[in-house]
C-alpha cells in the first residue's frame, strides 16, 4: 500500500476504513451496479459508522475527521464501490456547505439529520444545458412576498432519487445564490436517470421547479455567494473526494489483476511470469502509489490551509483520475475475455473510471486550471 507517510493514529483508521469497505461494500458493489440503486441498509451500515459527515464538528454529530483521515476513508470507500463514495461526498458537500455558509438555524435544523443519516441530501447544479460553465445556470429564483419561486431543470444530479434535501443554485435577481429545498416541496418533480456508463448506484435524476415555492430564510448564504463561496468550496471537497475515490478504484485495480494473473495460466505457466503482463502491473502499481502521494500532498496542504490547496486538490484530482482510467483497461486487459462478463468486477471498475474524468471537473477543465496554475508556480 507504501502508506509508511502516515502517522500511528492515521493508519489505525485506515485499516479501520478497509476493513468495512471489505466487509460492507465490496460484496454488494456488484449488486448495486447491476440494479443501479443502492440499499438503505448501507446507508444505516455508513452511520453505524459515524462516515456520515465526517468532516463535520461533533457538536453537529459529525466526526471533526481532519482531511488525511477523511481522504484515506473515501480511497477505501472508492476501493469498496464508487456509488457508495459518491453518495457520501455529495451528502457531505451540502452538510459542508450549511456548515460553512449557512445561518445557525440552518445548521442545527439540518446537520444532525444528515449526520444521523434521517435526511439524505442531494447538490444540485448541473442542468440539461449547464455542465462545465457553471456560471451559465439557467434556473431562476424570483422574490414574492417573503417567499422565493424557483422555475428551471436541474440534470445528472446524483442520488436524486432518494434525497430528502436539495442543495439548489439558481439566478435570484441576476446573482448566482443556492438555496435548500426540501423533496416534498409542491412544484419539485424528480424523474430516475437509468442506463449510465458508470457509477449506476448512483441513482442520478432530473429535478424539475414548476413554480417551487420555499420560505426565503432557506437560502444560504447571501445573494450573489452561490458559485464563486458555496459551490466553489463544495466542488473542492467533491474533487478531494474523487481524486482520493479514484486511487481506490486502482489499487482494486491493481489487487484484482494481482490476483488473476497469478492463477490464470497460458503457455504453460501463470500470466504474471509473461514480462507484456509485468509491464501492465508495474505501470498499475507505479500509477496508484503516484496518484495517492499527489492525494496526501493535497490533504496536508489542506490541513496547513494553504493558499495553493485548491490548486493542489486538482492535481490530486486530474492525475488521480486519469490513472484509474489506465489502471481500469489494463485489469480488463489482463483479464482477458474473464474482464468483459457482466459478472467481472474490473469491466464495472472500467464504466466507472471514465466516470471519474468527467465529474467535479472534466479533465480538460482541469488541464486549462493546472496550465495556469503552472504558469504562476514557475514564476514564483
Amino acid at each position: 500500500m507504501i502508506l509508511s507517510h502516515l502517522s500511528p493514529q492515521q493508519a489505525g483508521r485506515h485499516a479501520e476504513f478497509r476493513a468495512f469497505a471489505d466487509r460492507s461494500l465490496v460484496p454488494q458493489a456488484d449488486r448495486f451496479d447491476h440494479e443501479q440503486s443502492m440499499s438503505r441498509e448501507v446507508v444505516a451500515d455508513l452511520v453505524g459508522q459515524g462516515y456520515l459527515g465526517a468532516l463535520i464538528p461533533k457538536e453537529f454529530g459529525g466526526l471533526g475527521m481532519d482531511w488525511i483521515e477523511y481522504g484515506l476513508l473515501t480511497e477505501e470507500l472508492g476501493r469498496g464501490c464508487q456509488s457508495i463514495r459518491n453518495f457520501v461526498a455529495v451528502d457531505d458537500m451540502v452538510a459542508h456547505s450549511i456548515h460553512k455558509w449557512g445561518t445557525e438555524e440552518q445548521k442545527q435544523q439540518w446537520l444532525p439529520r444528515i449526520t444521523s443519516g434521517r435526511t439524505l441530501a442531494a447538490f444540485a447544479l448541473t442542468e440539461p444545458e449547464v455542465g462545465s460553465d457553471a456560471a451559465a445556470v439557467e434556473t431562476t429564483a424570483t422574490a414574492d412576498g417573503t417567499d422565493i419561486v424557483l422555475r428551471g431543470t436541474k440534470k445528472w444530479i446524483s442520488f436524486a432519487q432518494i434525497a430528502d434535501l436539495f442543495l439548489v443554485f439558481a439566478k435570484f435577481e441576476g446573482q448566482h445564490t443556492a438555496f435548500l429545498v426540501e423533496r416534498d416541496t409542491p412544484g419539485l418533480t424528480v424523474e430516475a436517470l437509468d442506463g449510465l456508463l458508470g457509477l449506476r448506484g448512483s441513482m442520478l435524476g432530473r429535478i424539475t421547479f414548476d413554480d417551487c415555492r420555499i420560505p426565503a430564510a432557506d437560502l444560504v448564504g447571501r445573494p450573489g455567494l452561490g458559485l464563486t463561496f458555496v459551490a466553489s468550496s463544495a466542488l473542492d471537497l467533491g474533487r478531494y473526494s474523487t481524486a482520493w475515490g479514484s486511487v481506490g478504484l486502482a489499487q482494486a485495480c491493481l489487487e484484482a489483476s494481482t490476483e488473476y494473473a497469478g492463477r490464470r495460466a497460458q503457455y504453460g505457466t501463470e500470466i504474471r511470469n509473461h514480462q507484456l503482463v509485468q509491464q501492465m502491473l508495474a505501470d498499475m502499481l507505479t500509477d496508484t502509489i503516484t496518484a495517492r502521494l499527489l492525494c496526501h500532498h493535497a490533504g496536508v496542504s489542506k490541513e496547513r490551509g494553504e493558499v495553493e490547496a485548491v490548486n493542489h486538490t486538482l492535481l490530486a484530482k486530474y492525475r488521480a483520475s486519469t490513472v484509474a482510467v489506465k489502471a481500469a483497461a489494463d485489469a480488463v486487459q489482463i483479464h482477458g475475455a474473464q474482464g468483459i462478463g457482466a459478472e467481472a468486477s474490473v469491466q464495472r471498475h472500467y464504466r466507472d473510471a471514465k466516470v471519474m474524468e468527467i465529474i467535479e471537473g472534466t479533465s480538460q477543465i482541469q488541464q486549462t486550471m493546472l496550465g495556469q496554475f503552472a504558469v504562476r508556480a514557475v514564476r514564483l
